[in-house]
């Protein structure tokens, strides 16, 4: 039995919800969204919230209701809070800025690195050495701040790079000379 599928998803004042089939589409003050879930569970609206039920007695319905309950959660929290994610840049000449609609990365390659802002994502730069990536889908802020760590991903060496905040990197003696 999952401990976390048995919760209901509370929905705050402001948010609504529906279910279609396997479609559940939740819709608050920050926009709209939707998830499919899987057929081995079902997903249902009552006065308590959103609550996720397996609807057979398979391995697989058991393993998939926390996954789908914890789904329904992130939209909820998406719609009402939103999620985001913090970059931090570290090395000698590495900085960040938003210019329009891209994302200038200059990581000591012989080139800056433009990186499309995708529509849903608001990316700020409080400081050249901090980036923020926002919005409503948290697979899709995840996604992104992957993707701008995944340019320059910090080095054991000297721990140059791109790193989420608070991220610990394992640093490495160099080489000594004898």
């Amino acid at each position: 039995m999952s401990r976390i599928g048995k919760k209901p998803v509370a929905l705050p004042k402001g948010v609504t919800a529906s279910v279609e089939g396997q479609t559940v589409k939740v819709k608050g003050p920050k926009g709209e969204l939707s998830v499919k879930l899987v057929r081995e569970v079902s997903a249902k609206v009552d006065e308590h919230g959103i609550t996720v039920t397996p609807d057979k007695n398979q391995e697989r319905s058991a393993q998939m209701w926390g996954l789908s309950r914890s789904l329904v959660n992130n939209l909820v929290t998406g719609v009402t809070t939103g999620f985001t994610q913090r970059l931090e840049i570290q090395g000698v000449g590495y900085r960040a800025a938003v210019q329009g609609k891209n994302l200038n990365l200059q990581l000591g390659f012989s080139h800056d690195v433009a990186y499309p802002i995708p529509t849903g994502i608001t990316i700020t730069s409080e400081k050249p050495t901090q980036i923020s990536v926002s919005g409503i889908d948290k697979q899709l802020v995840g996604q992104v701040a992957a993707e701008i760590r995944g340019y320059r991903r910090p080095e054991p060496y000297k721990g140059k790079g791109v790193r989420y905040e608070g991220e610990y990197v394992r640093r490495k003696e160099g080489k000594t000379v004898a």
